[in-house]
């Protein structure tokens, strides 16, 4: 699990254009965190930070919550789309209606 949030954290440093410090680290460990758990309240129950669609998803959601922060935009479509997909793809496997 170490190495999937050290990969997400990358991955968000990138997305985010923060390249040679580690300063904003703590802070955006506890995004992806928050990430993580806004997704699962969406329900998203079964995300698993070692897949790599999942991750991608954790992190398109910790790279809104830093970039909201400023200015509260509402949810980027592209992201909110991405998130119905996983919610409801899990929906439609396990069958639910």
């Amino acid at each position: 699990m170490a190495q999937d949030n050290s990969t997400m954290l990358t991955m968000l440093k990138t997305d985010l254009g923060i390249r040679t410090t580690t300063a904003y680290d703590a802070r955006l460990g506890q995004l992806l965190t928050a990430a993580q758990q806004a997704i699962i309240g969406e329900g998203a129950s079964t995300l698993d930070a070692s897949d790599p669609l999942d991750q991608q998803l954790i992190v398109m959601y910790a790279a809104w919550l830093w970039r909201r922060r400023d200015d509260m935009p509402g949810m980027p479509r592209m992201l909110r789309l991405a998130l119905n997909n996983r919610v409801f793809g899990e929906e439609a496997e396990s069958g639910d209606d």
